[in-house]
């Protein structure tokens, strides 16, 4: 009795080892076991990159020009006070850089931390996300989720002092033998693109 409740201990170390051996090394294993498959990728992360970068950062700095300069030339041009204060267009760009980085910074900052809009806007991310209310296709539901009611399973059988039947060291075998995959960079599931 004292031996089987050993072996089910050990075979649950060695299985909750395998689940953090996946989540450290998961992403790094990806890249260097499926060379072939970033390949195929690459013109649609060049997409999303080019996506991010221009929306993030391109139309940032070409908005920002645009209402320096159509303020500059169209309101401060032909306003003679104004002129008195910005006599060229880089003393008002300094200007406003000066003060619009930080008021940016202030407003994003109350936009994030103290206003209820910043919540209501991860609220409806939330509530319309379905992964929320389900578990995700893929490792989650082919071995994290059954390796976790696994456990369960065992630790009442533990603690019932009840011995594991030969169907439930199988059982925890293959969800071994899922975790090891996920670790060496497999898949699990249906996924429609994705294949070993």
């Amino acid at each position: 009795m004292r031996e089987e409740f050993r072996n089910s201990t050990n075979l649950l170390m060695k299985t909750a080892r395998s689940i953090l051996d996946f989540i450290i090394s998961n992403s790094y294993i990806f890249h260097k076991n499926h060379p072939e498959l970033m390949q195929r990728r690459l013109p649609f992360r060049a997409w999303y990159y080019f996506r991010m970068g221009y929306i993030t950062y391109l139309s940032f700095v070409i908005a920002t020009l645009n209402v320096m300069v159509t303020v500059y030339y169209l309101a401060i041009k032909n306003i003679p006070q104004l002129q008195i204060v910005f006599p060229s267009f880089a003393i008002w760009a300094i200007v406003i850089t000066i003060i619009g980085a930080p008021v940016s910074v202030a407003l994003g900052w109350l936009h994030i931390k103290r206003s209820p809009a910043y919540r209501s806007e991860l609220d409806v991310s939330v509530e319309a996300n379905p992964y929320n209310y389900k578990l995700p296709p893929g490792y989650w539901k082919e071995a994290v989720a059954p390796l976790l009611l696994e456990l369960l399973r065992l630790n009442l059988k533990l603690l019932n002092k009840e011995t594991l039947t030969e169907s439930e060291k199988e059982s925890l075998k293959e969800l071994q033998g899922k975790m090891e995959r996920l670790i060496n960079g497999g898949y699990l599931g249906a996924h429609k693109r994705m294949t070993n």
